[in-house]
């Protein structure tokens, strides 16, 4: 799911006592933490386990069946719903849309284990986690303002979805490659560009309120998807594929 979404919202903003920027990042990356952790443990259940695989992918012509495009589409929609909705949504319910988004996102992302073995899957993920890392301490203690980047990244995102979208049609494996690569090089900028403007976020809104855990939830979910993208990208580039 090749999106990334944060919204500076002018509604997030307090005027009160500001709160502390390692708190509220704190909570962001716990949010973050969280939905990953569903979102492996669901795809790996459903990813392993064929009669559940069966309700989602046709195995004898090989295309998705209709729960199957649902939980791929569902994601998405979710995303849109706490983008669009986050003024109107209380902090309680965006926190069970999210958890429903994590939820939903594992078993849209079960295929994996049909594709590439039990062990790349696991280093790419130990690889990612690396990248991420790193490049959220970047982000986060860099004094350069990374504004400008951040719009050429997205761009580049723009480019990303479009090309992926073609491909879905001309399926070349060289175009994918291609897309692969510059995914892992925007999706590496993204993670330090968004933790910097959470950290920048992080300094306006009021501690323990229900405007800070929203703020956290939508952070949470940037960096999330930030995450699983640079995963797949790796995937595709160093994933052993099974025999």
């Amino acid at each position: 799911m090749e999106n990334n979404t944060f919204q500076q919202n002018s509604t997030f903003i307090g005027t009160g006592e500001v709160s502390s920027v390692r708190t509220f990042l704190a909570n962001v990356f716990s949010y973050m933490t969280m939905a990953l952790v569903i979102s492996g443990v669901m795809a790996w259940w459903f990813g392993n386990d064929m009669t559940k695989l069966q309700y989602l992918i046709n195995f004898e012509t090989g295309s998705n069946t209709i729960l199957g495009w649902v939980v791929m589409l569902a994601p998405l929609g979710l995303v849109l719903v706490m983008s669009g909705l986050v003024n109107r949504m209380s902090a309680t319910v965006m926190l069970a849309v999210f958890l429903l988004f994590s939820c939903v996102m594992g078993i849209s992302l079960s295929y994996i284990f049909l594709i590439y073995t039990m062990g790349s899957i696991a280093n790419v993920f130990f690889i990612t986690a690396a990248v991420f890392g790193t490049m959220a301490v970047a982000g986060y203690t860099t004094k350069t303002d990374l504004t400008k980047l951040g719009s050429i990244l997205m761009i580049g995102l723009i480019g990303i979805v479009i090309a992926s979208l073609v491909n879905m049609f001309l399926k070349s494996d060289t175009m994918s490659y291609i897309v692969s690569i510059i995914g892992v090089v925007v999706f590496t900028g993204l993670t330090a560009y968004d933790v910097q403007k959470l950290k920048r976020m992080g300094e306006q809104v009021a501690t323990g309120t229900e405007t800070a855990q929203k703020m956290a939830l939508m952070g949470a979910l940037t960096l999330y998807l930030d995450f699983i993208n640079l995963f797949l990208m790796l995937l595709r580039l160093f994933g052993g594929r099974r025999d």
